[in-house]
């Protein structure tokens, strides 16, 4: 019986001490010495940019605004109203933006605004195409750094994602302010560091022309740039980070917003886990490509409350066992596990989030992971399965 036992529970831990080994390999490679730069090899590609819109009138005119200050007169700027009920067509014709209009009420979700957007270039086709979300505005530079980078390796690129917790934000929002560093700048940067693609993120990301027919932008996951990340990396266009180039945005103040962006993320993220990942994960074992294997790890990760949720109860699982008279070995491998994880939120902390969040707040992160149970919960009971706009406002 406790052989049988002792099985489960080594192969559970196994599988997170896997992942957590991995994560502490990226924050490692993050936070040593050498900070390579991402490399240009000249020319000044013809961007066209896309900006997926979906009842943004209210919070667009600082994205248009930085966009404009960074285009060629060669360049463009399109701005996609898709399904809106709202005025985002007016507002952006207002700022001089190209604006095109869909409305499809069965096939929602930005994947279908950019495949719509990208269907109209080809009219012209662009040498590079950079996606910006409509609430997000790119650091100076950054628009013609990644769009280079972009042309000269023929591969997508993701610039640094900056989520900022709202003004004046306290407690729980910090927690997620430096844990949304941990997952869109440190680990990216420590996977660049490993010689591993970078999962896409959504917004700041550049594609070369040439390389969009390999992929299907028309779809409505609910995180349909990791999935795009899948595709380009099995076409052998693996993305490249750039951590010269900011891409920044302001997380929802409203608590019903920060609800419904975490939900979309995570109830998508866990239903990929689920399906894609797996069979992405055995296919780059079987091609000996180490570059699908590791963005399939990466992707695998789930979100660090989660994780440490996950962590903590198999832990702890493996100690009851042990104390009913199961194996020692589980119990060990957890032990180590868990050290792994404390070491690489201490590294990440010690060189990313001490800014942010004091030494003593740290103290809030089991109460920030155990907050977001229900929202586990609702996955396996009710999960979100739809595209559904975040409201931003108080």
């Amino acid at each position: 019986m406790f052989v049988l036992i002792d099985i489960v529970l080594l192969a559970g831990g196994a599988l997170l001490f896997v992942l957590v080994a991995f994560l502490l390999a990226q924050i490692v490679a993050a936070v040593s010495s050498s900070r390579p730069s991402s490399t240009v090899d000249g020319g000044h590609p013809r961007i066209a940019v896309l900006v997926p819109a979906h009842d943004e009138s209210s919070s667009m005119i600082p994205t248009l605004d930085s966009l404009r200050a960074q285009l060629d007169p060669r360049d463009r700027c399109i701005v996609v109203a898709d399904n809106c009920t709202d005025d985002t067509a007016v507002v952006a014709t207002s700022a001089g933006m190209v604006v095109l209009e869909r409305v499809d009420a069965t096939r929602r979700g930005k994947g279908y605004a950019l495949d719509f957007g990208v269907r109209a270039l080809a009219a012209d086709p662009p040498d590079v195409v950079v996606v910006v979300d409509a609430d997000c505005v790119l650091s100076a530079g950054a628009l013609q750094r990644i769009a280079a980078i972009s042309q000269a390796h023929n591969r997508p690129v993701q610039a640094k994602y900056v989520m900022n917790a709202p003004k004046a934000a306290a407690g729980l929002s910090l927690i997620a302010e430096f844990a949304g560093r941990v997952k869109n700048w440190v680990r990216p940067l420590g996977s660049a560091r490993l010689g591993l693609p970078c999962p896409l993120m959504g917004t700041g990301m550049a594609f070369p022309w040439t390389i969009l027919s390999s992929v299907d932008l028309a779809s409505g996951h609910l995180v349909e740039d990791a999935m795009m990340s899948i595709d380009f990396t099995r076409a052998g266009y693996p993305p490249l980070y750039c951590d010269e180039a900011s891409v920044i945005t302001t997380m929802p103040a409203s608590d019903e917003g920060t609800q419904s962006q975490r939900t979309r993320w995570e109830h998508g993220n866990l239903d990929m886990i689920g399906s894609v990942l797996p069979p992405l994960l055995l296919q780059g074992i079987r091609r000996g490509s180490w570059k699908q294997v590791g963005l399939a790890i990466d992707l695998l990760i789930p979100p660090l409350a989660l994780l440490v949720l996950l962590v903590l109860a198999w832990f702890a699982l493996c100690f009851v066992a042990f104390v009913l008279g199961a194996g020692l070995a589980p119990l060990v491998l957890m032990a180590l596990t868990a050290l792994g994880l404390v070491s690489a939120v201490g590294f990440s902390w010690i060189r990313y989030g001490r800014d942010i969040v004091p030494l003593r707040m740290l103290a809030l992160a089991p109460l920030y992971a155990l907050r977001k149970v229900p929202l586990y919960l609702k996955f396996l009971t009710r999960r979100q399965t739809e595209w559904v706009r975040s409201k931003r406002d108080a």
